[in-house]
């Protein structure tokens, strides 16, 4: 842990640099082969519904003393009756409760829903009072999507304007929409690639995601701002190296936010797929845990190199690195007349400055210009 500490620590004070910004082609090709297999998923597999959104009946058999092949057998016991278990989807709940879903059970009627009843207690061993039916129509779940997708738009508009306003520019809140759009498209297609039904809940989870991640990415983006201020006022850094320097700062913070928001979603993971089975909490808890963990590698290999390469040809920014090119070649110059070596990881490839180097440029001038008053001669040599 101290060591992590330590990591952390150099992190935030430019001791040692990760090239996020400098490799963001990779990263954006990492992130479009991931979004290519997503949409596979999508266009090939679809989404997989739950009776909220399809309609449908569902069966819930209450007191199973025996659990073992119970899939197997509320197929039998449905097929028995209607001929066919397609489209069934048959889950465990809690220790002792089996629920049977379908889109159509035999023809549809009510007597129909009757036998495939009197079958599952006989196949399980209850009394027909165990087991309980209901019927649930798609319009619920049509006017839940609608309600949630005039949310989603109404969320991203408010949210484009409020970074734009903050950060004076659109072109913070257009790459943090596009990380937001690429969490929401993520998360959706890995749910297309598994099969995992998508209910009410899973709705609701995915709009929390996207809170989770836009705070991310605007911490990241305030501490941007804050080192592309300072960039501009003193010269010293562009502003490629300011924002990868301003994401290298947050990384630590960013870790540990997620892993200690992971945390306790995956213990609600563990119960409820041991323990209580499918439900609202399995389906939102599932969500979350996707959409978190995605969410955050937007923020950091996403978000921040996508800015940076919106911005890196504004004149300003361009300005910015000739000025920080005639600095870092100055301090450049003076450490190699004092023959000292300053180490600057990653400052090829992202143009990353530690403050290492500035610290000794300044300590090999003061060092010659020591040399220069105790040794007159010496002065006029170096003139």
């Amino acid at each position: 842990m101290a060591s992590f500490s330590q990591f952390g620590n150099d992190l935030f004070t430019g001791r040692r640099q990760i090239n996020f910004v400098g490799r963001r082609r990779l990263w954006f090709s990492i992130t479009g082969v991931l979004l290519i297999i997503a949409a596979v998923g999508l266009v090939g597999r679809g989404l997989t519904f739950s009776l909220e959104f399809t309609g449908g009946s569902e069966l819930s058999v209450a007191g199973v003393h025996n659990m073992s092949n119970f899939d197997q057998n509320a197929r039998s016991a449905v097929r028995s009756v209607t001929g066919s278990d397609a489209n069934l989807v048959v889950t465990k709940v809690g220790s002792d409760t089996v629920s049977v879903q379908s889109e159509k059970l035999g023809n549809g009627t009510a007597a129909a829903t009757d036998n495939v009843s009197t079958a599952l207690a006989k196949e399980f061993h209850v009394n027909r009072d165990a087991v309980t039916t209901s019927f649930i129509g798609p319009s619920w779940g049509s006017t839940v999507t609608h309600k949630a997708i005039t949310a989603l738009i109404v969320f991203l508009l408010l949210v484009s304007l409020v970074l734009a306003a903050y950060f004076r520019t659109w072109k913070m809140s257009l790459a943090a929409l596009i990380a937001l759009l690429h969490d929401l498209f993520f998360t959706v297609g890995i749910y297309a690639l598994t099969g995992i039904q998508i209910s009410p809940a899973s709705m609701i989870g995915f709009l929390t995601i996207l809170g989770y991640s836009l705070y991310d990415t605007v911490v990241v983006f305030d501490k941007v701002k804050e080192n592309t201020e300072e960039a501009i006022a003193t010269g010293q850094r562009n502003y490629l190296q300011a924002a990868n320097y301003g994401l290298n700062q947050t990384l630590v913070r960013s870790i540990n936010t997620s892993v200690v928001a992971l945390l306790p979603i995956a213990s609600i993971l563990v119960v409820g797929f041991t323990l209580l089975g499918p439900g609202t909490l399995l389906d939102l808890a599932l969500a979350l845990f996707v959409g978190i963990s995605v969410g955050t590698y937007s923020s950091i290999f996403i978000a921040t190199p996508l800015l940076a390469t919106f911005r890196k040809n504004e004149p300003a920014m361009k300005d910015l690195e000739r000025r920080a090119a005639v600095y870092q070649g100055s301090q450049s110059s003076i450490l190699a007349e004092s023959g000292t070596v300053a180490h600057t990881p990653g400052e090829s490839a992202s143009g990353v400055v530690a403050p290492e180097l500035a610290k000794a440029a300044a300590s090999a001038h003061a060092t010659k210009v020591r040399k220069r008053e105790i040794h007159p001669l010496a002065r006029r040599d170096d003139e």
